[in-house]
């Protein structure tokens, strides 16, 4: 069973969703202007895991939307996929650039040395350059100009990318891993999902 929303409710739905992602953004910045004294006694520390944690949250949200989708039936989750994917791109975007700017103090020589001698940093690094190919291509475009088939696997990136990005934060956090934890938990439902969904698939073309 498959259900859709009214056309004309996709598009201010999307509005209220973009507005709703950049909450986040808004309360960092909030805080950094006005209330200072709520980042605690390390700012910079505070603005990466509250920049950091929503680059997690997007990546599994977009993860998730094609087994909702499947498992619902709401097919015009789809359209929001895209949306959501370039939202884990914009705060791995915010996360790095509070670490150059206020935990570096855009000092990239030193930068560059915190990356290759901190494990944990050059991890967050990596999954960092990865998405940023997935971010270029995410438009209609770019699918025409790749190929359907080539677009699919460059896109593939993205689980990897959510590994590396739930070891970078496992990795940081050391003593209390409630939260790596949990967030290794979910993606190792949602991998699992699709790798059930394609070995029935591969089964189902065996027998036919």
């Amino acid at each position: 069973m498959s259900f859709a929303l009214p056309k004309r409710l996709i598009a201010p739905l999307k509005v209220i969703v973009f507005l709703l992602s950049l909450l986040p953004l808004a309360r960092i910045a909030y805080a950094v202007v006005l209330d200072p004294i709520s980042l605690g006694a390390n700012p910079a520390e505070t603005i990466l895991h509250m920049s950091g944690d929503w680059v997690i949250y997007f990546l599994l949200i977009t993860l998730a939307i094609t087994p909702v989708r499947k498992l619902t039936g709401w097919n015009d989750l789809i359209k929001f996929r895209r949306m959501m994917g370039l939202y884990a791109f914009f705060y791995a975007c915010v996360h790095f650039l509070s670490y150059i700017g206020f935990d570096r103090l855009f000092d990239l020589s030193d930068m560059t040395q915190e990356i290759v001698k901190r494990p944990f940093i050059l991890v967050g690094f990596a999954a960092f350059v990865l998405l940023v190919p997935l971010a270029i291509t995410s438009t209609r475009g770019w699918v025409l100009r790749l190929g359907g088939a080539r677009w699919s696997a460059l896109h593939k990136l993205v689980y990897p990318i959510a590994v590396l990005g739930i070891v970078h934060y496992w990795w940081l956090v050391k003593r209390d891993i409630t939260w790596p934890l949990v967030f290794a938990l979910v993606l190792t439902v949602l991998l699992a999902y699709r790798g059930f969904r394609r070995g029935g698939k591969k089964i189902r073309a065996a027998a036919s």
